[in-house]
């Protein structure tokens, strides 16, 4: 029996063990059940074992322009810089982590799906790159904090509050979320949850009489701040070029080791090069979570609707942009604006205080979740709330990854953290049970925070969202009216035109 024993180490410690090859039998499972063809479950199998590859390689190059960034601004300001990107994190942390949170990631859809079934909760959660993502946070916090040989109970846990987190956001958005689409046949499944209500909440407060953000002209200049590899491009580079032109006015020549430059003027293009880099990793990135998405998310789609017949798929943020595109714009600008104004906040007084990173703008979360932020707040409040509603999930996802950092490099990881609300808050939270330093005190903190957000949520759904409660009524109160008034004066308009011709018709001489 000796080789069956060298046999199930073999799988267990070179295939199951290897992130990309689990992620691509798990695909092969999925397809399976779903009676596909041999073709293409081996082809769908491949690719997703590719796109995970893929995603490794972009790691790599991201890893290396970001290295010296952080020695500069290290080196420059005292305090350690960090750009929240989730792709980033997920795939620095995936050969450590890897397998952990593709188990958690499988159960906690299998959970997911059975909770959906049998409670009010019916959202299936089908943003696929968002499961990775919080699989991941769950896999490297549980893992650091239940210790060696808990991997399976690491797993078990981190399903669970995977599982309740997919069915308790969307929940908690759907009003929101109703407001913004007119009706109640999609939800939002997207980690920066948090960011949309606030910037709802934020509308409701402040735009009460605020016309549209689809009335203002959005300048052609800016259209390509759109595209999201273009912005965090351009992001990156000004990043860097004010890191490096601050590293020349305060170290001098000592800055120039930290790019390997000869001169002022290399060490300027080297952080141009840089960032640049960034980029083109990010983008790398990008293309492998789309790659191995594009075969995992079929696959668990298909078994959800067998599953859970009838319920709402909670899909990711960008379905909402084409609701307000306007607002999508003002609500990336604010938003930038606002992870400036905490940035500067971090550095001058809460970092100082109580030993926060410096949290830099990344492009990517701001687009995304700002844009969706922007057009939370401008369904409840116009244009004052696409600004301000943006402006707070700013704050919020600069602020929130700053305490998560301090979260996760007290166990070990360092170099970035993710980047959304959700992860922020939710992280600190599941980070700080499992550093009590007793394992059996740390499960039961960590069951009981999931336990409370699926109670909060199922609260939420019965009393809230099932009873029809649409936040921004005195708003949409408001453009009813105007539409109203608009209609009036055109018809008004058009009854006068009538009447003229008429009267010109009949001033007419007779033959």
């Amino acid at each position: 029996m000796e080789w069956l024993v060298t046999l199930l180490d073999f799988i267990g410690q070179q295939i199951l063990n290897v992130p990309a090859y689990l992620v691509g039998i798990i695909v092969a499972i999925g397809l399976i059940a779903l009676r596909k063809s041999t073709g293409q479950v081996v082809g769908g199998a491949l690719k997703a074992t590719l796109g995970f590859l893929i995603l490794g390689a972009g790691a790599g190059v991201v890893t290396t322009a970001l290295d010296p960034l952080g020695a500069l601004v290290l080196a420059v300001t005292g305090a350690e810089g960090v750009i929240p990107t989730n792709e980033v994190i997920t795939a620095m942390a995936a050969d450590s982590f890897g397998s952990t949170s593709a188990y958690i990631l499988s159960l906690g859809f299998v959970l997911m799906l059975v909770i959906a079934r049998f409670t009010p909760l019916h959202y299936v959660f089908l943003t696929g790159h968002h499961m990775v993502f919080m699989a991941m946070m769950l896999s490297v916090l549980l893992s650091i904090g239940f210790g060696t040989g808990n991997e399976w109970l690491t797993v078990l846990v981190g399903a669970f509050l995977l599982a309740v987190m997919m069915v308790a956001m969307p929940a908690f958005a759907q009003p929101w979320t109703k407001r913004v689409t007119g009706n109640d046949t999609i939800a939002i499944g997207h980690f920066g949850t948090l960011g949309y209500i606030a910037a709802g909440a934020t509308g409701q407060a402040v735009g009460r009489r605020s016309v549209s953000t689809e009335e203002i002209k959005v300048p052609q200049g800016l259209r390509f701040l759109r595209d999201s590899m273009v912005a965090t491009a351009l992001s990156m580079v000004l990043i860097y070029l004010v890191f490096a032109v601050w590293g020349l006015v305060a170290l001098g020549d000592e800055a120039l080791p930290f790019l390997e430059a000869d001169d002022s003027g290399a060490f300027v293009m080297a952080a141009i090069m840089q960032g640049l880099m960034f980029g083109v990793g990010v983008s790398v990135i990008l293309y492998g979570v789309r790659t191995f998405l594009g075969e995992l998310i079929p696959a668990f789609q298909g078994i959800a609707k067998k599953v859970v017949p009838g319920a709402k798929a909670a899909l990711d943020i960008p379905i909402v942009f084409p609701f307000a595109q306007n607002a999508v714009l003002v609500g990336f600008l604010a938003s930038f604006l606002g992870g400036l104004v905490m940035l500067f906040l971090l550095a001058v007084w809460l970092g100082p205080a109580f030993g926060l990173a410096l949290i830099l703008p990344g492009m990517v979360p701001h687009f995304f979740t700002g844009g969706g932020a922007g057009v939370y707040g401008n369904a409840t409040g116009g244009r004052r709330g696409a600004s301000l509603g943006g402006f707070v999930n700013g704050l919020l996802i600069t602020l929130l990854p700053a305490f998560l950092y301090g979260v996760m490099s007290g166990i070990g990881l360092q170099g970035s953290t993710f980047g959304d609300a959700d992860f922020g808050w939710f992280g600190s939270l599941v980070g700080l049970s499992v550093q009590t330093g007793s394992l059996g005190v740390g499960i039961v903190l960590t069951l009981l925070l999931g336990l409370v957000v699926l109670g909060l949520a199922i609260a939420w759904q019965v009393r809230v969202v099932d009873r029809g409660w649409m936040p921004g009524a005195a708003h949409q109160a408001f453009i009813d009216e105007r539409t109203e008034a608009e209609k009036a004066a055109a018809k008004a308009a058009k009854d006068a035109a009538t009447a003229r011709r008429r009267e010109a018709s009949s001033d007419e001489p007779a033959d």
